[in-house]
C-alpha cells in the first residue's frame, strides 16, 4: 500500500515546491548545511531522503534532498520579509486537501508514513511551505500573467491528440497560374512537367512555373501529416513512389502538381481535423508585382490571423472561416495543408486572375478523445506554466544572492 499510495503523491507533487525541515535543537541535532544564518540538520536529511523515496522519486535521492532544502530555506526567508504565514485552520485544512487527493484523510496519511520512519511533522512543513509560496507567487505576478490565447490552447491540445505511428509525407509543390485564355498551355506545361519526375528537373520547374511562395526553395515543403491534405488527394500520395509526381490537379484559376520525396511514420495528429479556421485576404491585382509584394509584406506583419482586422479592410476583402475539410475548395484545402498555424501562402487567384488570395491557417480543431482536458482546464494550466517561471526566476535570484555553506 505505501509503494502505491507512494507513486501517487509522487505525481501529485512533482511540480510542488519542497518542504522546509523543521528546525530543532542544536544540542541534538548538528547542522549539515548552512543557509543565510538559517542551518539545515542531519535529521533533516534523513527526513527528505525518506519522504522522496515515499513519493518513488527517481535519482541520487541524497543530493536531490540536499538541494531541495537549501531551496526550501531561501524560499523560508522569503516568505518570512514578505509577512506571509499559515493560520492553524489554514494548515489543518492544506493537510485534508493534501491527503485527500490520495483518497486519505489526514491522519491515515501521516499513519502511513510512520511506517516509512517520517515524523508527521515533516509532512506539515512540506504542505505549509508549498502553499504558502504557490499563493505567494500567485498574489505577487498573478497580475503579469496574460490569458492563454484560442491559439496557445489549440496547439496545446493538438499535442495530447498524437500518436506515435501515423504518417508523414515530404512533398514539393508547383502551382501555376490558369487564367482562362491560359488554361490549355498551363495544362500542357504541367503535364510535362509530371512526365520528367526528377527531383532536380522538379525543382527547377518550380522556380520557373510556380506562384506560391515555395518557388523560392524549389517548390519544396516540409514534413506534413498526411491527414492534412484533402482526404480525395491522401490515396494519390500514398500511391506515389519517391520522386513521383502526381497528374495535374485542377484548382480554381491554377493548376498544381506534388512530387513525394519521402514518406515515414511519425508524431502526428491521431484523428483528422473536425475543422479548420482560416482566413482569406484579397488583394487586388492578381499576381502583379505590387500585389504581390503587398502579400510578402502582410506575411511579414501578421503573426496570427486576429492581426489582419489592423488593416481595417471592407468585410469582402478579408474572409474569416471555420469549415471542415469536406466544405472547403479543393485548392485552399491544398494551400492550408502544408501550414501550421498563423502561416500563410499566397499565389492562387480569384476573379478570373485579378485577385491575389492571401491564405492564413487560424487553426485546426481535432475532436476532443476521452480523458483529453477541456480547454478551462488546459488554459489553468498554461497560466500555472507561467507562474512557474515567475516562481523559478525569483528562486535563482535569492541562491544568487544568499551565502549558502555545506550545499
Amino acid at each position: 500500500m505505501v509503494r502505491g499510495l507512494g507513486r501517487i503523491l509522487g505525481g501529485m507533487v512533482c511540480a510542488a515546491v519542497m518542504l522546509a525541515g523543521q528546525m530543532l535543537p542544536a544540542q541534538d541535532f548538528s547542522p549539515v548545511i548552512v543557509v543565510n544564518d538559517r542551518a539545515v540538520t542531519g535529521w533533516e536529511l534523513d527526513q527528505r531522503e525518506r519522504l522522496l523515496r515515499f513519493f518513488g522519486t527517481p535519482g541520487d535521492l541524497p543530493t536531490l534532498a540536499r538541494r531541495q532544502l537549501v531551496d526550501d530555506r531561501l524560499r523560508q526567508q522569503e516568505l518570512e520579509r514578505a509577512g506571509v504565514s499559515l493560520t492553524e485552520e489554514g494548515r489543518a485544512r492544506a493537510i485534508e486537501d493534501f491527503a485527500a487527493r490520495a483518497g486519505l484523510s489526514a491522519e491515515e496519511l501521516f499513519a502511513e508514513l510512520a511506517r516509512s520512519g517520517i515524523d508527521r511533522r515533516t509532512l506539515t512543513d512540506y504542505v505549509e511551505i508549498s502553499t504558502l509560496w504557490r499563493d505567494y507567487i500567485r498574489a505577487r505576478y498573478g497580475s503579469r500573467i496574460d490569458p492563454a490565447s484560442e491559439e496557445e490552447i489549440d496547439r496545446r491540445l493538438a499535442q495530447e491528440q498524437v500518436r506515435q505511428a501515423g504518417i508523414e509525407v515530404l512533398l514539393s509543390e508547383i502551382i501555376i497560374p490558369a487564367p482562362p485564355e491560359q488554361a490549355a498551355a498551363v495544362q500542357a506545361v504541367a503535364e510535362e512537367i509530371a512526365r520528367t519526375p526528377s527531383i532536380a528537373a522538379f525543382e527547377a520547374a518550380a522556380r520557373q512555373y510556380s506562384a506560391v511562395p515555395s518557388r523560392e526553395r524549389g517548390g519544396r515543403l516540409d514534413w506534413v501529416p498526411l491527414s492534412n491534405y484533402p482526404p480525395a488527394l491522401q490515396g494519390l500520395l500514398l500511391s506515389l513512389a519517391p520522386g513521383e509526381v502526381t497528374p495535374p490537379l485542377t484548382l480554381t484559376g491554377a493548376v498544381a502538381l506534388l512530387q513525394l520525396r519521402d514518406i515515414r511514420e511519425g508524431t502526428v495528429p491521431e484523428a483528422q481535423p473536425d475543422s479548420l479556421d482560416y482566413a482569406i485576404l484579397r488583394i487586388p491585382g492578381g499576381l502583379t508585382a505590387p500585389a504581390l509584394a503587398r502579400a510578402a509584406r502582410i506575411d511579414a506583419e501578421a503573426d496570427r490571423c486576429d492581426d489582419l482586422y489592423g488593416y481595417r479592410l471592407p468585410a469582402d476583402q478579408l474572409l474569416r472561416l471555420e469549415q471542415t475539410p469536406s466544405e472547403i475548395p479543393q485548392d485552399i484545402a491544398l494551400a492550408l495543408a502544408a501550414l501550421d498555424p498563423g502561416e500563410a501562402s499566397w499565389g492562387l487567384t480569384a476573379d478570373g486572375g485579378q485577385t491575389l488570395l492571401f491564405v492564413m491557417l487560424c487553426a485546426r480543431h481535432f475532436p476532443l478523445p476521452e480523458g483529453v482536458p477541456d480547454r478551462d482546464t488546459v488554459a489553468g494550466a498554461i497560466r500555472g506554466e507561467r507562474l512557474q517561471q515567475y516562481a523559478d526566476a525569483l528562486l535563482a535570484e535569492l541562491r544568487a544572492a544568499a551565502t549558502i555553506v555545506g550545499e
